[in-house]
């Protein structure tokens, strides 16, 4: 697969999910393959702080949906990830995901992939989650893309954000553009 997106919403269709499959979109009418994973509901269990993955170069961590969605992450090309804004920050859901990729970073299993991140505010802290997004794609050497924060609270509400709207759709025609070079 080529495009991954990952919403770390726990509302499967939350503002969250629909900026990233804007970008999502642009991709899959240019004919490039996607897929997209909502965490909602999926179980994701924290990292414990173990350290048996910088032996073993895996998380320890069993029994959760960890690791069929890091499968995808591996395989993917682009990864677009998002997150709604809890407290000036990603919500915990998805910080236990990206906490659990320190097992990765050991033989920097996600360096070399390109990624894009979305952040969806009621009013403020948007730019606080990004930089967080910003750090897990930095400690694994992603090439960075592109962002976009959105406005919404009420499910929908980040479709009259127009300016966000217009940046994730020019994500995805940027990520199309790398993909077809």
């Amino acid at each position: 697969m080529k495009v991954l997106g990952i919403s770390g919403s726990m509302r499967r269709d939350g503002n969250t999910a629909r900026l990233v499959n804007i970008i999502l979109d642009r991709c899959r009418s240019a004919g490039i393959e996607t897929e997209f994973v909502s965490l909602s509901g999926l179980e994701i269990k924290p990292c414990t702080g173990c350290e048996k993955c910088k032996e073993s170069k895996e998380c320890a961590v069993e029994d959760d949906d960890w690791h069929d969605i890091i499968e995808k992450v591996i395989d993917c090309e682009v990864l677009v990830i998002g997150s709604p804004t809890y407290y000036y920050d990603i919500n915990g859901h998805l910080k236990n995901f990206i906490d659990r990729t320190y097992s990765l970073f050991h033989n920097r299993l996600l360096a070399g992939r390109k990624a894009a991140i979305v952040a969806v505010h009621a009013t403020t802290g948007g730019a606080r989650a990004l930089q967080t997004l910003e750090g897990f794609l930095n400690a694994h050497e992603f090439s960075y893309v592109g962002s976009v924060v959105g406005q919404g609270y009420l499910p929908g509400e980040v479709m009259n954000d127009h300016p966000a709207v217009a940046e994730a759709e020019a994500i995805g025609n940027k990520i199309v553009k790398l993909l077809h070079h």
